[in-house]
């Protein structure tokens, strides 16, 4: 507990552990969205990103905060992208 909230201030800040720092899914979501074309993709970005905004929303996360996690996350996973590919090169 902060020591706001212990003095009785009205909106303590929440931390919430940015979802760029979330390996697995980071993870996850650049393999499925490898595996996956066209409007599949769409569909399974537009799904996991909207999700993963009203989880946060859900928990009390300010609406400008969440959406620059949600742009964090995006740029994690296309870098987790690139690596994904980089490894295929390597070995291919």
């Amino acid at each position: 507990m902060s020591n706001d909230a212990m003095i009785g201030q009205p909106n303590p800040s929440i931390a919430f552990f940015p979802l760029a720092s979330r390996r697995d899914l980071v993870r996850r979501s650049a393999e499925q969205l490898d595996r996956l074309n066209g409007r599949a993709a769409a569909d399974f970005w537009k799904s996991t990103c909207r999700g993963l905004g009203d989880e946060l929303l859900e928990l009390g996360c300010p609406e400008d905060e969440m959406r620059a996690e949600i742009m964090d996350f995006q740029a994690a996973v296309q870098m987790e992208l690139m690596w994904l590919h980089r490894s295929d090169e390597a070995r291919g």
